[in-house]
């Protein structure tokens, strides 16, 4: 229906869509492209990115969004490139054509002379930690929705009403030790990752769900945290991050994301050019 697409990522929103779709889609690092005009979600979280057929197109978006030059993206050389695997809960709880198209993609990638490591990030266990009474979705979410959902509360969707009224629990001070521990894990991130060129893991740990499947809380609350779960990890971390479509041959499409750190956008974008070019080869 277009060429490219833009819309904010808070905690996927360009990357979810494309994965489940057979697009590439890019979240970038926070303060390249700025917020202005998108009505907010998270203040702290929300991201302008393209939603696109080819990461070329991603990276010609990207670039009159970030107010840049247009440049020539040229793929990275993929022998001796060093992506780490995060071990643990985003390998978590993947469905059977994701799991399979995962390993498919991590062996082509060695074959290809990338070096693969398996990485244990205990920053993300304390991410969940940080994150136990609400999200900062949540909470900045209800604080721009509070007057609105005073007067008009039974106009919204039933399942995002749900989500936003989650916040409204949170105090100031919890608020704020929630962005200063923030700032301090993005620290750590970004000097755990300073040994690799960036991250690959699956886009979201399930294929796209039917409306059937998603038309209850019941159904809709745990798919939606498994659509988000991995996505979710690069908006706290301040960090970049790209999904290509993984080949298939039938079934629903599955997205490979690789994650680099905070203003390493280009490099992402070269990276992830010759990951596309090695799977429509």
């Amino acid at each position: 229906m277009c060429e490219i697409a833009i819309g904010s990522d808070t905690g996927g929103s360009t990357r979810i869509p494309a994965a489940f779709c057979g697009l590439v889609g890019f979240k970038p690092s926070k303060s390249r492209v700025p917020t202005e005009g998108a009505f907010p979600l998270s203040y702290t979280l929300d991201s302008i990115g393209p939603i696109a057929k080819s990461v070329a197109a991603c990276a010609a978006a990207d670039a009159v969004m970030a107010a840049e030059d247009p440049w020539t993206l040229e793929p990275e050389p993929l022998p001796g490139l060093r992506l780490g695997i995060p071990q643990g809960s985003p390998l978590e709880d993947l469905d059977q054509t994701v799991a399979a198209r995962f390993s498919d993609a991590t062996r082509e990638l060695g074959r290809a002379g990338v070096r693969l490591s398996e990485e244990m990030l205990a920053l993300l266990d304390d991410m969940v930690r940080m994150n136990a009474k609400a999200t900062f979705a949540a909470v900045e979410s209800y604080a721009i929705h509070r007057d609105r959902l005073a007067t008009r509360a039974a106009d919204y969707d039933p399942l995002v009403l749900a989500r936003i009224e989650g916040g409204s629990t949170v105090s100031a001070a919890d608020y704020l030790t929630m962005l200063r521990g923030r700032t301090a894990l993005v620290r750590a991130m970004d000097a755990r990752l300073a040994d690799l060129d960036g991250l690959v893991l699956p886009t979201t740990p399930i294929v796209a769900p039917t409306i059937a499947e998603v038309s209850t809380s019941e159904g809709f609350n745990p798919r939606n945290r498994l659509a988000l779960r991995n996505c979710a990890i690069v908006n706290y971390f301040d960090l970049c991050a790209i999904s290509v479509p993984l080949p298939r041959a039938g079934g629903l499409p599955v997205g490979l994301m690789l994650v680099a750190r905070n203003n390493q956008d280009h490099r992402l974008f070269r990276m992830a050019a010759a990951v596309e070019r090695l799977f429509s080869a």
